[in-house]
Formats: structure tokens, C-alpha cells, sequence
């Protein structure tokens, strides 16, 4: 948890898909791309492969994908967190890592998630659209961009390759 005086993603603990604690600090120096993502959307194929395709291409020189799970788009991802990271390794083989089920609107939305929203404006104000809503954030934590979940991933890789460092 982190306060309203949060000022990077790296202020910010989660808990991943077995309910441990994890430290964002942990990835300082890395560009981070955070996902709120789903098993049962029509964007799902596409969103896991491309995102696969970014994390196997730059996962050794920088960049670390962050699933979120999140049900609040069409009650899309209905499934225990167990579930939900079997569906994910077995179907789409991803390696980067799946975090616990969040709300990412609303009173009950994830404090990072309050805070990645308060940086871009989406359409509707600062609330996430729908499933696979995308943010890359710097080597220091901070946002900036914010994709709309019909982005698709691979469009992404210019503006990874720019923060990693990679022309």
C-alpha cells in the first residue's frame, strides 16, 4: 500500500497470484508495461501473444510486463487467482508474472492503480475503459503513457525501445 503522496510506482506493494506481498521497488531500473487483463475477453489471443512477444524480445534488456487481473469489464475474468494463472501458463505459456485480482475503478480500486490513472486522462476522466488497458512507465517509476485496450502491444515498441534505451 501506498499513500496519497505516492510519487513513482516503485512506493507501491502488491500481492501477486499466491497472495504474497510484492515490492514494485523491486523493479527499479526496468520499463515497466501494467496491464489489467482478463481470460474471457475478445481481446484476450491477441493482447497475451503480442505481449508475449514484447516480454520474450526485451525481457533481457529491461522491460517487465505486470498482469493485472480484473473483473469489472464484463465479468470477463471470473476466475480464482489459481485459475486464472493456469489459464495463462498453459494456454499462452507467459513467463511475466500475473498479480492478484484487483478492481481497477471505483471506491475499491487498487491504490496503483489510482495512482497510474491520476497521471493520464483517459476519455472517460481517469477511469480504465475495459480489459487490457496499457501503461508503460520509466526506469524511475513514473508514467508515461496510457494505451486504450484496443492498442495493441506490438504498436508499443517504439516508445519501449525509446525508454530502455534502445534507438
Amino acid at each position: 500500500m501506498a499513500t496519497n503522496h505516492s510519487k513513482s510506482v516503485f512506493d507501491f506493494t502488491v500481492k501477486d497470484a499466491k497472495g504474497d506481498d510484492v515490492d514494485l521497488a523491486t523493479y527499479k531500473g526496468k520499463v515497466l508495461l501494467i496491464v489489467n487483463v482478463a481470460s474471457k475477453c475478445g481481446m484476450t489471443n491477441s493482447n497475451y501473444v503480442e505481449l508475449n512477444q514484447l516480454f520474450e524480445k526485451y525481457k533481457d534488456k529491461g522491460l517487465e510486463i505486470l498482469a493485472f487481473p480484473c473483473n469489472q469489464f464484463g465479468e470477463e475474468e471470473p476466475g480464482s487467482n489459481d485459475q486464472i494463472q493456469e489459464f495463462v501458463c498453459t494456454r499462452f505459456k507467459s513467463e511475466f508474472p500475473i498479480f492478484d485480482k484487483i478492481e481497477v475503478n471505483g471506491d475499491s480500486a487498487c491504490p496503483l492503480y489510482k495512482f497510474l490513472k491520476s497521471g493520464k486522462w483517459g476519455i472517460f476522466g481517469d477511469d480504465i475503459q475495459w480489459n487490457f488497458a496499457k501503461f508503460l512507465i520509466d526506469k524511475d517509476g513514473q508514467v508515461v503513457d496510457r494505451y486504450y485496450p484496443t492498442t495493441s502491444p506490438l504498436s508499443l515498441e517504439r516508445d519501449i525501445r525509446k525508454l530502455i534505451g534502445i534507438v
